[in-house]
């Protein structure tokens, strides 16, 4: 009788799979209140030191007609009152004081513009995401602020639809951008990559992820990292592992680029060198968390004849405690032992599995092992314990414990 079947490849690697770390498929890079507050000073000494100075034009080949509408003299106390507000971090007050600016008729486009957008700014700064896209919406609405300014809402409003799981609202801001502003950035093709990506329209993300990469000179590592999640999509393992590759040479000291790596030759079945990348992060140290050392030995398990090396990383991460004391990990130990011919450990594996497992299955495996060890009374209380938690076939369990002797 065999102690577990199917075969192994079938029974533990397939249930482990292939652990991928990809960082790269975050919505929106979220910001922190810090952050927030950083950009908000950074801002204002740039108003102040430079006032004066002409903007840059962020959207030269716009289509749209800037506004020539300035802010009006009614509302440049009030203006200035929002304005020193949100300087100050007081998101609630500047907020109250653009509703009323957008309220107040004496208004004109650019003033309800204007506070619109720092009503946007301060309720993404206070974390209500969805008062922030709705002033945005209203910013964009106005239609009173300058190419940079209304372009900007726009971006901005198109990130929170993405971030906020939006995608078919998302997808249609960043297209009406591109149609306006013709903008050609890697990172605005990014967004728009990103949003076709959570819309399961891979072939359409990779194409404009690769455009924003390939034309950026410094092209972020994150945007490689969506990149090959889009190809795994598509079933371009070659592509993903080409592009991995790159990304890891180029960043020899960077963990995740080397996970990463390991992940796509993983995902091409390319399991010797996925081993070789995950084992030279283990000799330096650098495999710290469950993840990452299941990442390793479920590799190992894909790979004929390297049941023994499993067994070797499994034991390490639980007596490192990295690897969490679970049914899993106890069972791929287990198994492992098994299949490489260490029998005793094996049994030892299977009796701390078999108390975590919901079923009796466990029991019943190690039942098996131990009967064929000739070891008949322990082999025939491990078939009693695997019928008590039931088991799929129990006529198998009663078979050992109708056996003679023990």
């Amino acid at each position: 009788m065999n102690a577990t079947t199917p075969r192994h490849l079938n029974l533990l690697a397939a249930a482990i799979g292939a652990v991928l770390v990809f960082g790269g498929v975050s919505q929106v890079h979220a910001q922190t209140a810090q952050d927030r507050a950083q950009e908000r000073r950074e801002r204002q000494a740039q108003r102040n030191s430079d006032s004066q100075a002409a903007s840059n034009v962020d959207y030269p080949q716009a289509s749209r007609q800037e506004p020539r509408t300035k802010a009006s003299s009614r509302m440049s106390s009030k203006l200035q009152k929002m304005m020193d507000r949100y300087d100050d971090d007081e998101s609630a007050e500047a907020i109250a004081i653009a509703e009323e600016i957008m309220a107040n008729e004496k208004a004109n486009e650019y003033d309800k513009s204007f506070a619109a957008q720092i009503a946007a700014q301060s309720a993404y700064d206070s974390d209500d995401t969805a008062a922030a896209m709705r002033y945005l919406e209203k910013a964009i609405e106005y239609n009173g602020l300058d190419n940079n300014g209304h372009y900007g809402a726009m971006l901005m409003l198109g990130q929170l639809e993405l971030q906020e799981e939006q995608y078919d609202k998302a997808l249609a801001t960043i297209d009406r951008f591109f149609a306006e502003t013709s903008s050609s950035k890697p990172e605005h093709l990014v967004i728009k990559g990103n949003a076709l990506y959570r819309m399961e329209r891979y072939p359409e993300a990779a194409t404009v992820l690769k455009q924003a990469i390939d034309s950026s000179d410094e092209p972020r590592n994150d945007w490689q990292q969506l990149l090959m999640a889009t190809y795994f999509e598509t079933g371009q393992s070659a592509e993903a592992a080409a592009l991995a590759e790159s990304v890891a040479a180029k960043n020899p000291g960077d963990k995740r680029a080397q996970l990463n790596l390991a992940a796509t030759y993983q995902q091409g079945e390319n399991f010797a060198k996925a081993a070789e990348v995950l084992e030279k992060l283990r000799a330096s140290g650098q495999l710290t968390d469950d993840r990452e050392y299941r990442q390793l030995y479920s590799t190992y398990l894909n790979m004929d004849g390297k049941e023994r090396e499993a067994a070797n990383v499994i034991k390490e991460g639980l007596d490192k405690g990295i690897l969490q004391n679970d049914f899993q990990n106890n069972l791929a130990l287990a198994q492992s032992y098994y299949f490489s011919e260490q029998i005793e450990p094996a049994i030892e594996a299977y009796r701390k599995a078999a108390p975590m497992d919901e079923d009796g299955e466990t029991y019943l495996n190690l039942a098996k092992v131990l009967w064929q060890e000739d070891r008949i009374s322990e082999a025939k209380e491990a078939a009693r314990q695997a019928l008590a938690k039931g088991v799929k076939r129990p006529e198998e369990a009663k078979q050992i414990t109708a056996l003679p002797g023990g």
